[in-house]
């Protein structure tokens, strides 16, 4: 028993290890410095967006010491809290990538962590898998992927790991308060192709608040749906305020797809609709009125 507890002990330090390669110290916020992953080996850091609070002046610690270069912000998406960075730096190790197909609730998993010079870890298992999702800033996340393991400060932005060390996603504490989660390889992926070519992530923008609302039972059944959302606000200038929306409107529609409720708003505000005017329809005063905006871009 105690060989199998000296071999289990020995596998989790060599996983650590392997992953500490690749862990980096991200040093962008007057608090305690965070953690990234080296992406690729001519310098791009990927990291949480919420731990980068300064667009210049950052620094990156690199394994195995924790020597520090200089980096430069490349881009953002508060939306999936990601960030990504370019280190001064190349013939780095960059991080090998774990498919999530044969992942399962209860397998084991590490967090990984720079804050400091060293690599840090925190041991625990999956603990819930479910489909893609939105966050509540319309980020678009390919897989949910919740773990029990600690998140200690300073651990944001570094790998969550297998057990042969490769990174399965990107720690977040900021995505839902008091859950670990992590956003899965694939969503990183997408995400740093888009940063790197433009900076940002383009997303739709009305300029409304909305609720979700239940629909006379004769609209219902008249429009084939149950739900819409109900404008709570109009920002002032905002496409929603130039294209005629008003308080109290009901919006059921939009671009011809249905909106039953705000992730189907959500959805439908991607980043491929900004700039073209395309229908809404709405429910006001009992009547359905259809108008046109002009979608915006989210800033």
């Amino acid at each position: 028993m105690s060989d199998t507890l000296h071999e289990f002990s020995r596998a989790l330090a060599d996983t650590v290890e392997a992953g500490g390669r690749y862990t980096v110290r991200v040093e962008a916020r007057r608090r305690l410095p965070a953690s990234g992953v080296i992406w690729s080996p001519d310098g791009v850091i990927v990291t949480a967006h919420h731990v980068v609070e300064w667009d210049s002046n950052i620094t990156v610690g690199l394994p195995p010491d924790g020597r520090p270069v200089p980096a430069r912000l490349v881009g953002r998406d508060p939306a999936t809290d990601l960030a990504v960075l370019r280190a001064d730096a190349s013939g780095l190790e960059a991080a090998p990538h774990a498919g999530d197909g044969d992942l399962r609730v209860g397998h084991l998993v590490l967090s990984l962590g720079r804050p400091g010079r060293t690599v840090q870890a925190t041991l625990g298992i999956v603990s819930a898998l479910g489909q893609a999702w939105r966050t509540m800033g319309g980020g678009e996340i390919d897989r949910y992927l919740q773990t029990d393991t600690a998140m200690y400060p300073g651990f944001s932005g570094g790998p969550l790991v297998d057990a042969a060390g490769r990174m399965l996603g990107i720690n977040s504490s900021a995505l839902l308060r008091g859950i670990s989660l992590t956003v899965p390889v694939a969503t990183v992926g997408r995400l740093v192709d888009t940063l790197l070519a433009h900076g940002r992530v383009p997303r739709g923008h009305l300029g409304v608040k909305v609720q979700p609302v239940r629909l006379p039972t004769a609209v219902a059944e008249r429009i084939g749906q149950e739900t819409g959302v109900l404008v709570l606000s109009v920002e002032s200038q905002s496409p929603a305020d130039r294209g005629g929306l008003l308080l109290g409107d009901t919006i059921v529609a939009l671009d011809g797809q249905p909106v039953r409720d705000i992730d189907d708003l959500m959805a439908l505000l991607g980043g491929d609709r900004v700039g073209a005017s395309v229908p809404v329809r709405v429910l006001r005063g009992g009547e359905v009125r259809d108008l046109t905006v002009t979608i915006g871009e989210r800033g």
